[in-house]
């Protein structure tokens, strides 16, 4: 496809999303004169199916399906990224080299890790009652776990990221939205419909399906995130393309390009 013809079929693919657009935004409800239809609705859906937290019913109960569209396209640039960053045959592996790190980035790391990775945890579990769920805390928990490469090195992450363990828990988490969206197709009601009972108000098994859709969520973008800075990182860290070698594994945290420091850290 020739530059002008892109050109073309981007303009016209904006034209018809800014007309769209503009006929949405015509026929919204007037602002600050009545109560919004939409938010009304929500809010008592929300309530009614004990899910405190409005956002979390809107995601997980109201549009569950959407939501397994967004974990799918996830789950999909995962999966690409693996395959397009696998190991070459004409590449190798080279373990990297024990890093040099100061005392208190060691310090202030390893500190926060543990807090980092309990935040995340915490704002999964208690994402139907609270700001957060499993999107949000699955990428805070994710990055926590990376906090040992600042602290200490590639190597002493390696031995806590299994990376057989977080592929299958990223397929875990797939799968278990679209089995809770079947069980309710089982049981006689729609695909991802609200079929388990709502428990107590703001308590954790509160919001029936929502709950179990939350922690699969949670699960899934967790173990893809840790999947996913693995593969980058191993191209910066340890795989050697043809040419390199008898040097030291790349690294490319050093944005200013210092090749001594690079290999040190690394």
């Amino acid at each position: 496809m020739s530059p002008r013809v892109r050109l073309w079929v981007f303009l016209v693919g904006a034209a018809g999303f800014a007309a769209l657009f503009a006929a949405a935004c015509l026929d919204l409800p007037a602002f600050g004169t009545v109560p919004h239809p939409y938010g009304v609705r929500a809010v008592h859906a929300a309530l009614s199916h004990h899910t405190a937290n409005v956002i979390a019913s809107v995601n997980f109960d109201l549009r569950a399906f959407d939501t397994l569209g967004e974990e799918s396209i996830l789950f999909s640039a995962v999966i690409g990224t693996v395959v397009l960053l696998r190991q070459a045959r004409d590449e190798h592996r080279k373990d990297p080299e024990p890093a040099t790190v100061h005392p208190p980035v060691r310090r202030f790391a390893l500190l926060t890790l543990p807090f980092a990775l309990l935040v995340g945890l915490y704002v999964i579990a208690h994402g139907q009652i609270s700001p957060g769920g499993g999107f949000q805390g699955g990428v805070v928990a994710a990055t926590a776990l990376h906090l040992l490469y600042i602290a200490a090195d590639y190597r002493a992450l390696e031995r806590v990221r299994p990376l057989t363990l977080y592929e299958i828990g990223e397929a875990a988490g797939e799968a278990a939205y679209v089995i809770t969206g079947l069980a309710a197709v089982l049981a006689g009601s729609a695909f991802l419909a609200n079929v388990l009972p709502f428990g107590t108000l703001a308590t954790l098994s509160s919001g029936g399906t929502a709950m179990v859709l939350n922690a699969a969520v949670g699960l899934e973008v967790t173990s893809g995130i840790v999947v996913l800075l693995a593969r980058f990182l191993d191209q910066a860290v340890e795989i050697e393309e043809p040419g390199e070698g008898g040097g030291s594994p790349r690294d490319t945290r050093d944005s200013g390009g210092n090749g001594d420091d690079e290999r040190e850290r690394a």
